[in-house]
């Protein structure tokens, strides 16, 4: 358990810069250059999510369940990972309504996704992995609206078109994933 800890320590905390220390970030990022920056980010994003990954898989070993959701919660789980694949889609394919009236759809969709785990797992390393996820989201998502009214940002309007590619990308990645990628990659299939 201490592996996932570390991992997500190091993985959500590099990621809430933003929440926490926007002025540190701005001025690390005019000290050392915004590619040295990204290249840093990137390095210490990628060795916080291979602990989390090694972490979460040592945690498994040894459940400790810690309650039993009932067999519906799958059924909601999959609605809600739909939802998340579609926000994270937003976050991309240009000109679309959802990004235009949400404005950061991948938080919320890391918001959906942390959900829809926690209501199909009841065991603790699931409990800290998809609790983190989500009190980090719900957090950055804040953080994110307040940095858009300060600045005044205004999104592009969201075409019909737009709108339509999306649902149909966030559609496509999450059947990949639930119907193939989960089993392949997690060891568990979700569908």
């Amino acid at each position: 358990m201490g592996m996932l800890i570390l991992g997500l320590v190091i993985f959500l905390g590099v990621h809430s810069t933003r929440i926490v220390a926007e002025g540190w970030r701005t001025a690390m990022i005019a000290r050392l250059g915004a590619g040295a920056w990204k290249g840093l980010y990137a390095l210490v994003s990628l060795v916080g999510l291979g602990l989390v990954v090694w972490g979460f898989g040592l945690a498994r070993q040894q459940p400790v369940q810690w309650w039993a959701p009932p067999f519906a919660m799958r059924h909601v789980a999959w609605l809600l990972t739909a939802i998340a694949f579609i926000l994270l889609a937003a976050a991309y394919v240009p000109r679309n309504a959802i990004k235009a009236r949400l404005h950061h759809p991948m938080v919320l969709g890391v918001m959906f996704w942390a959900v829809a785990h926690l209501l199909a797992n009841g065991n603790r390393a699931h409990v800290l992995l998809f609790g983190s996820f989500l009190v980090w989201a719900a957090l950055s998502f804040r953080a994110a609206r307040l940095r858009d009214r300060a600045a005044g940002t205004v999104y592009p309007a969201g075409t019909a078109l737009g709108t339509a590619l999306t649902v149909l990308v966030g559609m496509v990645a999450w059947g990949g994933v639930a119907f193939w990628a989960h089993g392949l990659l997690i060891g568990i299939r979700p569908v």
